[in-house]
């Protein structure tokens, strides 16, 4: 058995009942349930539609994403995540670049390499060493003052954890920041790159080795492999070129509000939805969301 999700933006909710219903009445689907008035429903189907990619592409110009997935062990034991447009709503880098004068440059950078258009490890070296002699104290600045949780986060992982679940953030960014974005939001272990430091400045190094794609995906065996799970058990989200390996890894692997190249690459791409609907995709309903 499989099961289809609709969700929308729970910042604007405006999922149609009779939208649903038709989609399953098309599709022979099961009695739909609805896991939040006017934001998010899903029915059970047996096979996989053969105009499912057709239909998702017009409903996410309606505003609304289509999941599907096997209906089997939803519930997932190990979330690994990334920082940067993911669990936060900055790139990290392109902040400090932006304090250090060079913010359109760089940023011009992230997002090729996040679309895979450049190696992720020469970009992010190009990228530090537009940072040198950057005062330190300008992290703690953009930390304060520049860094926002994206919607739905805290509660995802409040509600995973309290099922006995365990949280990895595994980010290309920096250890300087995932640190803080783990602690406040309660992952259980944190994996980034490092930004080199010499007295109060950077140097305009980054430590090695550095974390890119490939470190992930080993991130996801090494986590599994230490808590007894199998990739089947692990909900992954990104958004990056470098998430893709994790992400096609994972049981449930999502790309979230990703760079084009991603979100056409992940077997799950949700547009519109926040990281609640990570909490949707495995089924549960906003009542029973854990608020921390």
């Amino acid at each position: 058995m499989f099961v289809a999700t609709l969700l929308t933006d729970p910042a604007r909710p405006a999922l149609d009942p009779a939208l649903v219903d038709s989609l399953r009445n098309a599709w022979g689907g099961g009695d739909a349930q609805w896991l939040a008035a006017d934001e998010a429903a899903e029915f059970a189907l047996e096979r996989r539609p053969d105009n499912l990619a057709e239909v998702g592409a017009t409903l996410r110009a309606q505003g609304v994403d289509l999941a599907f997935q096997p209906l089997e062990n939803r519930r997932k034991t190990l979330l690994i995540a990334d920082m940067d447009s993911t669990m936060i709503g900055q790139e990290c880098i392109d902040e400090l670049a932006d304090c250090a004068g060079v913010g359109a440059h760089v940023a011009g950078i992230t997002a090729r390499a996040m679309n895979g258009e450049l190696d992720f490890e020469s970009a992010l070296r190009e990228r530090v060493g537009l940072l040198a002699d950057l005062p330190i104290s300008v992290i703690e600045e953009v930390l304060n003052t520049r860094i926002t949780l994206t919607p739905g986060g805290a509660e995802l992982l409040a509600t995973m954890k309290a099922k006995g679940g365990y949280a990895a953030l595994v980010s290309g960014g920096f250890t300087q920041f995932t640190a803080r974005i783990a602690e406040r939001l309660g992952f259980d272990e944190n994996r980034a790159n490092t930004l080199v430091v010499q007295g109060d400045r950077l140097t305009g190094q980054v430590g090695e080795p550095i974390l890119g794609q490939q470190a992930k995906l080993d991130a996801l065996h090494d986590i599994t492999a230490r808590l007894g799970i199998t990739p089947d058990d692990v909900l992954a989200v990104g958004d990056g070129a470098n998430d893709l390996a994790m992400i096609n890894a994972a049981g449930m692997g999502v790309a979230l509000h990703a760079k084009p190249a991603v979100a056409a690459k992940a077997a799950i791409r949700i547009d519109h939805g926040d990281l609640s609907a990570l909490l949707f995709l495995q089924g549960y309903a906003r009542d029973e969301f854990v608020t921390p």
